[in-house]
């Protein structure tokens, strides 16, 4: 999807605030005086309607006073603390499903500005295992959510639906085959630096073979639902300019317009 939501919100914070300005500078004072030349003009104060009336805002003006400290609380909010996301496809099942809202923390990888997304101020590096939204590389008016799989100076090998980072095999246990007569997908555990989490594999899908070797300031990923996951592995890597947060917790899940909500599935994310 091509909506960039963030320009929008700035245009309109701006937009808003710009109103709100014009009206104090140059519209208010010319109410203030005339009221102050009416009120002059008569021996007795003039009813509290009337001057209510005479300083009354345009509505325009009133518009802006109104939608600027909410959109700009907004814009800080989702800009540099937490953005919601909806998950929309499969590649990190059994992680996380399709419909689910999460919050992604705008700050632990570094504040950035909203639109440009120049950083400034760096704070923490992604970590192997750590869940990531990033811009997709190819366009980056798409957001991607895979799990960082290779940081820099990685080498990183894919051999027989297994991954190996520096030579040393990702510890994966297998926890199920899902049917268990004749299945078709096999659940693991993979423990990948201080994250334990499950993954899927695609028994009837072939396995690819690869190496590559993580440059600096970029990163490696991967989705959970190896075998149906379009990430690293096809087009390369995620440059450090393209992260927009780490995934933190599914706070809901919407199926679709005509479903309720459930909340019940609030979760962090491993």
């Amino acid at each position: 999807m091509d909506f960039d939501f963030s320009l929008v919100l700035v245009s309109l914070t701006a937009l808003s605030g710009i109103l709100w300005l014009i009206d104090a500078l140059f519209f208010a004072p010319h109410r203030k005086a005339r009221l102050a030349t009416a009120e002059a003009a008569q021996s007795q104060p003039l009813p509290e309607t009337t001057r209510a009336k005479m300083l009354q805002q345009p509505g325009w003006a009133d518009l802006g006073k109104s939608m600027f400290p909410v959109l700009a609380v907004v814009l800080v909010l989702r800009s540099f603390l937490f953005e919601p996301f909806q998950i929309p496809s499969g590649s990190m099942l059994p992680t996380l499903q399709i419909g689910d809202f999460i919050l992604v923390n705008k700050f632990h990888y570094g504040l950035r500005l909203p639109v440009t997304h120049t950083k400034l101020v760096s704070i923490n590096e992604p970590q192997p295992g750590e869940v990531v939204v990033f811009r997709y590389p190819n366009n980056p008016s798409i957001n991607y959510i895979k799990r960082v799989i290779g940081v820099p100076g990685d080498v990183i090998s894919y051999e027989n639906k297994t991954f190996y980072i520096n030579g040393e095999e990702v510890e994966a246990d297998l926890l199920a085959r899902l049917p268990p007569v004749n299945p078709e997908i096999l659940l693991f555990n993979e423990t990948l630096g201080e994250h334990s989490y499950t993954t899927y594999q695609d028994v009837g899908r072939p396995s690819m073979t690869g190496q590559w070797v993580v440059p600096e300031g970029y990163y490696f990923t991967s989705g959970d639902n190896r075998d149906n996951s379009n990430d690293s592995r096809y087009w390369g890597f995620v440059p450090e300019n393209l992260l927009v947060g780490k995934a933190v917790v599914v706070w809901m899940h919407w199926d679709n317009f005509f479903s309720l909500p459930d909340l019940s599935v609030m979760r962090k994310i491993r």
